[in-house]
């Protein structure tokens, strides 16, 4: 499988350095009775207070690293081996900002301290929307609209993410009209994505994932948390999902057997 992809090799060893150093965590919270670094390498934050360290609190925490560990595979491989197809100028830029903002989904998660994370990404995420247009072309129905409910999406969060540090905060409501904008955006996206022949099906099914499985966990955290579980903290995993569909989407426009849709 590694022979495969472009920098399967490299990609393999990082994630044989994460697996092992997760290994050993979980050796130290069962002989020691300390979930410190264990909790550090798969929720990226410090350990949370009256946690216990038991069977199944590990065992959320160790599933929590598996989805992270896939997207490191997911995103560090890189694309298929073979000559690339031709790529225009907005298809380059477009793959390098699918990178941009996977590489950031990624670091927002390893560094949380930085409280300016938040703005960076949803920046970012501007940036793949102005520019996945010209790239779906005709795919894309209604592409002015969809563009709009893109902008309106990640560039008002950014806005409200750098308001909020700045301590002037803004109405409750606009945070769930983005949220809302940033759901319609994704979802015409993907649709667009299953029209177009050079994203693969598996592309497309991590980003409807990205979209459902926060749902489908929510349905069951309540009661998961009120046992004093880290389940809440542990289902921030499942923005691997959404890093994967970027690194992928990035990946399928240099898959050198899809060639340039016709505009």
């Amino acid at each position: 499988m590694p022979r495969r992809h472009r920098l399967g090799i490299p990609a393999l060893l990082v994630i044989g350095v994460y697996v092992v150093a997760l290994a050993v965590a979980v050796v130290i919270a069962l002989t020691a009775g300390d979930l410190t670094a264990l909790w550090r390498l798969t929720l990226f934050t410090e350990v949370g207070e009256g946690v216990a360290v038991t069977w199944p609190n590990v065992l959320i925490l160790v599933l929590a690293g598996i989805p992270w560990a896939w997207a490191l595979w997911q995103s560090l491989r890189g694309p298929l081996e073979g000559p690339p197809p031709e790529l225009d100028r907005d298809t380059r830029r477009l793959r390098v900002a699918l990178y941009a903002a996977a590489a950031s989904w990624l670091l927002y998660r390893l560094l949380p301290f930085w409280p300016w994370w938040a703005v960076v990404d949803a920046v970012v995420m501007w940036v793949v929307v102005v520019l996945f247009q010209p790239v779906l072309g005709r795919n894309l129905e209604r592409a002015d609209r969809v563009r709009a409910a893109g902008v309106l999406a990640y560039g008002g969060l950014a806005a409200v993410e750098a308001l909020d540090l700045l301590d002037l905060h803004l109405p409750s409501w606009l945070p769930l009209i983005c949220g809302l904008a940033s759901l319609i955006w994704t979802v015409l996206v993907l649709r667009a994505q299953r029209r177009d022949g050079r994203w693969q099906r598996a592309t497309i099914m991590y980003g409807i994932a990205a979209l459902v499985v926060p749902f489908v966990l929510a349905l069951v955290g309540w009661a998961l948390a009120r046992a004093g579980s880290p389940y809440i903290d542990a289902a921030a995993a499942v923005d691997a999902l959404m890093v994967i569909w970027l690194a992928r989407s990035a990946h399928d426009l240099a898959d050198p057997h899809h060639q340039p849709a016709t505009r």
